[in-house]
This record gives structure tokens, sequence and C-alpha cells, in this order.
């Protein structure tokens, strides 16, 4: 991927490019699919094929809507939408309450973001961290995602979620607070067991 000719080129480019040929669209599918096909799992808890599925939609949809996208604007924030309204849609059609999965550096990257080596003297537990996530309202789940995973700002994480970037801010600090009493909870319990 990284010696691809294109690499060099902004997103913007390369959606210009697939308009007048449909096969540079694979550039811009390249550029996105790790990313995508994380975040569709860490918002869903879809096994890898059931997120590849969805990941496939999305990049259905973004390939039949590339007309419609506003070069003034970021595509990342675009597509990222469009996974997310993709992978909500499958949640739905699944009816499965959604949970995260973290891997051993998204768990760094989310207890580093949280003090929680700080707040829970480096007790860290991945299956309860997991558990705590999804607990949380949909919500919260998602900008907490958003942001502390996929290190989205303030600025894409709205314009994905069309919210505004006050909203967003609120949400993140209560997704914050919530996730640690449910942290905190879930370490109680298990130390009295």
């Amino acid at each position: 991927m990284d010696n691809y000719p294109y690499a060099e080129q902004t997103d913007n480019e390369l959606v210009r490019l697939s308009l007048s040929d449909p096969n540079q669209f694979l550039y811009l599918s390249k550029r996105y699919e790790d990313k995508l096909l994380r975040y569709i799992t860490r918002i869903s808890k879809f096994s890898r094929d059931e997120a590849e599925d969805v990941l496939q939609e999305v990049f259905i949809k973004t390939y039949y809507n590339l007309n419609g996208f506003d070069p003034d604007l970021k595509f990342s924030s675009w597509i990222y939408r469009i996974a997310h309204n993709e992978t909500i849609s499958a949640i739905r059609k699944k009816v499965a309450r959604p949970t995260v999965s973290l891997d051993s550096e998204d768990l760094k990257n989310f207890t580093d973001s949280f003090d929680l080596s700080r707040d829970l003297d480096k007790s860290f537990d991945r299956k309860l961290i997991n558990q705590a996530l999804s607990k949380l309202d949909d919500k919260y789940h998602e900008v907490l995602v958003l942001r502390f995973l996929d290190e989205k700002d303030y600025v894409e994480i709205a314009d994905i979620l069309k919210k505004p970037v006050s909203t967003v801010g609120n949400l993140i600090l209560r997704g914050k607070k919530l996730f640690k009493e449910e942290y905190n909870k879930l370490i109680i319990n298990k130390n009295t067991k």
C-alpha cells in the first residue's frame, strides 16, 4: 500500500480521480480499509466476517455516492459517517447489544486516556474494560470509541455523528465519568467474589 502510485494524493484528489476512472476508487478503499474495519468492530462487536460485510457495504455506498461528496468537507469524516450509519443499521438488523473488543494497543490507549493507570492502581482488566464499555448507552459508547480509540478530534466526531461540537464534548465528558463508574463497580464486584 505504501508504494502504490497515488500514495501522495490527497483524499479529495483520489475522489476526483475516482469519478473519472472508477478503478481509482481502489486506492481510496485501501487507504481506509483497516481504519474503518477497526471502527466497525469497535462499535458493533461483530465478528471479523460480519464487520467485513458491513465494510463492503460502506465502500459500495461510498462509491455510489461519490458524486454527492462535497470537496469542501473532509473525506474522512464523510466516509466515517457512512460507516457509522451502515454499522448502526447492521446492529439494528442483528438486534444485538454492541460491545467493544480491545486489542493490547487499544487497551493501553484507552486506559491512558482515562488515567486509569493512576485511578485504578494499574489493575487493568481487558474483560472488565470491555464489559464497562458495553454497559454504556450507545451515544457515550460511540463518542468514546471515536475519541480514544480512533483518535478523532471533536470537530470530526461532530461531523461523523451530525451533532454540535459542544454536544460531542459533553457526551465525552459524561461518557468518561460513566465509564469510570461502571469500571469501578465491576472492580468492586470482582474483588468481593
